[in-house]
């Protein structure tokens, strides 16, 4: 078995403050631990170079994503395009350690370069052309409508590219069914990486309601306006919390007393943020992958309270109250606030939560290397 391995990233994976950046940075973490030498091949495209990362790796190398005009009408899907650089290739080819690529969006090596000598392996962040397709029906700007509707025409034949692999790394049950028909014996459920070990919910009720995520992301966007509606029917106290801002949000917000917008500073705020709220509301209109902000709720909140497209296929489906509607949302709600959060739902979720063990999962993926 090697003890080293190439991991290429999609993006710098530190501060770990949205859902792939978490995946990855908690995945690098875990194998370090595991006592893997991680050699990280990262683009850098405005998060900078992170020290923290020397903690697990032993050596990183940084490549500019370079986006120009021209890449938009490239065949080959933009958010390939702009990862492929020359130098990545020479930097693989000077060892011959496994390499694991985060994301098609990192795969432009496997297009030209040969690997058959040493395992590749492809992390399915998610089904992406189903993804980008649903973020061109989240979207509300016509160019980025545009831009994301033709990004999934492109991206579904380039899922060729996991021929190329040994194995691929599903992150949702329901992916692993759609990869296991597609890419027989090739893939490999091994759910999200993230931080947490144990459930840290706290019993009793809570004081607000809570959404919290990147609000830079279309689908995020539109469900924070979708439960602002919902809420401005209502005095209960409902926080939107997020690392980003969105200056039309905040505004809609502004017109409703009970409803507050709260920027994230640290994990470790919106950890107390999770530890105090009742119930957290997180629906979304595209069910793609797993989302890392239900894993946080699960391990760190009280309550969730999700739609169909969130929970479906994810085996998380017993641990959610499920709404479809605002007025299902509102009425779920107003049901769940008056209960409590008991003993017997923490030791409930501890059980169900046991399959997203980061050492498990990083154990799986290194009885791969060879």
């Amino acid at each position: 078995m090697n003890k080293t391995l190439n991991i290429v990233s999609f993006d710098v994976p530190y501060p770990p403050n949205y859902g792939g950046a978490i995946d990855v940075f908690y995945k690098i973490k875990a194998l370090n631990n595991l006592g893997i030498n991680i050699i990280l091949h990262t683009y850098e495209y405005g998060r900078g170079k992170q020290k923290e990362l020397e903690k697990y790796c032993n050596s990183i190398h940084y490549y500019k994503r370079k986006i120009k005009l021209k890449d938009f009408f490239s065949r080959k899907p933009f958010i390939v395009k702009t990862r492929t650089n020359k130098k990545l290739i020479e930097n693989l080819r000077s060892n011959n350690f496994p390499i694991l690529f985060e994301g098609l969006h990192s795969t432009s090596p496997l297009l030209t370069a040969n690997f058959n000598n040493r395992t590749v392996i492809i992390r399915a962040h998610n089904i992406e052309h189903n993804y980008y397709k649903g973020l061109s029906k989240s979207e509300s700007n016509i160019f980025k409508k545009l831009f994301f509707n033709t990004e999934a025409i492109k991206l579904r034949p380039f899922q060729k590219i996991f021929k190329k692999a040994n194995y691929i790394l599903s992150i949702s049950p329901s992916e692993q069914e759609y990869f296991s028909v597609k890419f027989p014996l090739k893939s490999i459920y091994i759910p999200a990486f993230h931080e947490h070990k144990t459930v840290k919910s706290m019993q009793g009720i809570g004081k607000f309601a809570i959404y919290h995520g990147d609000i830079r992301v279309a689908d995020n966007t539109k469900a924070c306006f979708y439960l602002v509606k919902a809420f401005s029917n209502t005095t209960y106290p409902f926080i939107i919390a997020s690392n980003f801002n969105n200056p039309k949000l905040e505004s809609e917000i502004k017109k409703h007393s009970n409803i507050s917008f709260i920027m994230l500073k640290s994990n470790d705020e919106l950890t107390e943020l999770l530890k105090s709220a009742h119930v957290n509301i997180l629906p979304t209109f595209q069910g793609t992958g797993i989302k890392l902000k239900l894993i946080n709720a699960l391990f760190n909140g009280r309550f969730c309270l999700v739609n169909d497209e969130m929970i479906k296929n994810t085996g998380l489906e017993k641990l959610c109250s499920i709404a479809n509607s605002k007025k299902e949302f509102i009425n779920k709600f107003e049901q769940l606030s008056q209960q409590e959060f008991t003993e017997n739902d923490i030791i409930k979720r501890t059980n169900v939560l046991k399959s997203f063990d980061t050492h498990i999962n990083a154990q799986k993926i290194i009885e791969l290397l060879n």
